[in-house]
C-alpha cells in the first residue's frame, strides 16, 4: 500500500435514491429490518458528477453469509448523513449516500455494484464488510480514482496494498482480534485448542493469529479443519477437531455457524467450550433451544454499542437486533466528511489527504457537528468516535482499537462481558 500522506477529513452524507429500476431489495440475517438500497431523498436521479457534492456509495452484504451485517452497518452510515446533513453538510451541500449489495466471494454482486456507483461518480465507497469480497474489487475501486474505507475489513494483507493511498478501514486488523481471543481461551484454562476456520482471507488471517497467541503463552493448536465460502456441510471439520479433544474449540465464520453449531452440540461439546468472532456473533435466541449457548464468548471489534446510540440509530432503522459494525460505519462516514470538510473538495485523492490529520494530534471532538465547527475556526481536529479512538497511520490502519468481548446468555444472545484495548 502506498503511504497515505497526512490529512484531514470532513464530508457529507445524505441519501440519494436512484429510481425503483436500480433498486435491490435487502434480504438480512439476525433481524435488520428495511430497504437498505436507497435512502430517501427528494431528488429520484442522481446529481451529476463535479458538482461538489460529497456522494458516497455502500458496498455492504444485504445477502450471503454476512447478510445479518447489512442493517446495522447501513444504519450506521444513514444516520450518520442525516447528523451530517442537519450540522449543514460538507462544503454548503447536503451529502448523500446510495447503498448496493456486496453479496459474497460466491457471487459477482460485488462487481456489479461497484460499477454502478463508480459510474454515479461517487467520491467514496463505504464497504465492503468481508476481507475477500474486498479483495475481488479493491483494485476497481481505487484504480479508478474512487476513495474506499471499510468498516469492518480485518485481512492484514490490506496494510500494504497498492491501493493509490485510497484504502482505509475503521476496523483494527486481525492481529489484534486473533491475539486477544487466543488469550481469552489459554486465559480461561484451555491448553488445546482446535479450530474450525472458513479458507478466505478473514478466517485463515484470524487462525494465523490465533495460532500465534495460544502458542506463545504455551498452548497448542491440536485441529484446524477448513471449509470453503458456500459449503453448505461440516460434518467432516467437525469430527476432525473433535477427534483431537481439544479444551477450546474457535469457530472461524460466517453465518456457517449456525450449521455447525449443532454439530458440535451432538458430539457432546459444552458450549463454554466455544468461541466465537465478529463474523459469527449474533442473535440465536430463534435459532436455537435455550441455554444451547451459555457460556460461549465471542470477541467483537469496537465498542459495546451504548443505549444513546442504539436509540439514535432506531431513528434511521427501528428493527434492529444486532449492531454489529454499525458504529465503524458510522464513524468511517463521519471521518470521510469531516475529511471532504478540510480539503474544501469532495475530490476522492483530496479527501485522502486529510484523513490521517483529522484523525489524530489536534482537539478533540466527538460528533461532525463539533468537528465541523472547529474545522471552520481553522483549528485541527481529532475524531474520536463511536467505535473507539481512531488514529489512522501511513497505511490506512488505525493504531489502537477496542475489542468487546461477549458472553452467550441463556436465551442464547451475546451480553457484553468486558471491553479490552491496545495497540492495533
Amino acid at each position: 500500500m502506498v503511504a497515505h500522506t497526512p490529512s484531514r477529513f470532513a464530508r457529507r452524507s445524505r441519501f440519494l435514491a436512484i429510481g425503483a429500476a436500480l433498486a435491490l431489495t435487502a434480504t438480512a440475517c439476525g433481524g435488520g429490518g428495511g430497504d437498505a438500497t436507497t435512502s430517501p431523498a427528494a431528488d429520484s436521479a442522481a446529481a451529476p458528477a463535479g458538482d461538489g457534492e460529497l456522494k458516497l456509495g455502500t458496498l455492504l452484504p444485504n445477502t450471503g453469509g454476512l447478510s445479518f451485517f447489512g442493517p446495522p452497518m447501513t444504519a450506521g452510515v444513514d444516520l450518520a448523513v442525516e447528523e451530517i446533513n442537519a450540522a449543514g453538510g460538507v462544503n454548503g451541500k447536503d451529502a448523500t449516500a446510495m447503498h448496493r449489495d456486496s453479496g459474497d466471494t460466491t457471487t459477482n454482486i460485488a462487481t456489479q455494484s461497484s460499477t454502478e456507483m463508480l459510474g454515479q461518480g461517487v467520491s467514496a465507497i463505504i464497504g465492503a464488510a468481508s476481507s475477500g469480497v474486498t479483495k475481488t474489487v479493491i483494485n476497481q475501486i481505487t484504480g479508478a480514482g474512487t476513495l474506499m474505507m471499510s468498516p469492518a475489513n480485518t485481512s492484514p494483507d490490506f496494510t500494504d496494498w497498492d491501493d493509490k493511498g485510497l484504502y482505509w478501514r475503521t476496523a483494527p486488523s486481525d492481529v489484534m482480534q486473533g491475539r486477544i481471543l487466543g488469550n481469552v481461551m489459554v486465559g480461561e484454562g484451555a491448553a488445546t485448542v482446535g479450530m474450525i476456520v472458513l479458507n478466505d482471507a478473514y478466517g485463515t488471517g484470524l487462525a494465523k493469529n490465533i495460532r500465534g497467541a495460544v502458542e506463545g503463552a504455551g498452548g497448542e493448536i491440536v485441529a484446524e479443519s477448513m471449509f470453503n465460502e458456500g459449503d453448505s456441510q461440516f460434518s467432516s471439520q467437525v469430527d476432525e477437531v473433535v477427534a483431537a479433544k481439544p479444551d477450546a474449540i474457535a469457530i472461524l465464520s460466517f453465518d456457517q455457524a449456525r450449521s455447525i453449531i449443532p454439530l458440535l452440540i451432538q458430539k457432546g461439546i459444552k458450549p463454554t467450550q466455544m468461541y466465537f468472532v465478529d463474523g459469527n456473533v449474533t442473535d440465536y435466541s430463534k435459532d436455537f433451544d435455550k441455554g444451547t449457548l451459555k457460556g460461549a464468548k465471542g470477541t467483537q471489534p469496537g465498542s459495546f454499542a451504548g443505549e444513546d446510540f442504539k436509540d439514535r440509530l432506531a431513528t434511521v432503522n427501528d428493527s434492529l437486533k444486532d449492531w454489529n459494525y454499525a458504529a465503524e460505519s458510522y464513524d468511517a462516514t463521519t471521518l470521510i466528511a469531516l475529511a471532504a470538510t478540510a480539503a474544501k473538495s469532495v475530490d476522492a485523492a483530496a479527501i485522502a489527504k486529510e484523513l490521517e490529520s483529522v484523525s489524530r494530534d489536534g482537539e478533540k471532538c466527538k460528533d461532525f457537528a463539533t468537528c465541523k465547527k472547529l474545522l471552520d475556526e481553522g483549528k485541527d481536529i481529532d475524531y474520536d468516535g463511536i467505535s473507539g479512538p481512531i488514529s489512522f497511520d501511513g497505511n490506512g490502519d488505525i493504531t489502537e482499537g477496542i475489542m468487546g468481548i461477549f458472553e452467550y446468555d441463556e436465551s442464547n444472545v451475546p451480553q457484553p462481558l468486558r471491553e479490552e484495548a491496545g495497540a492495533v
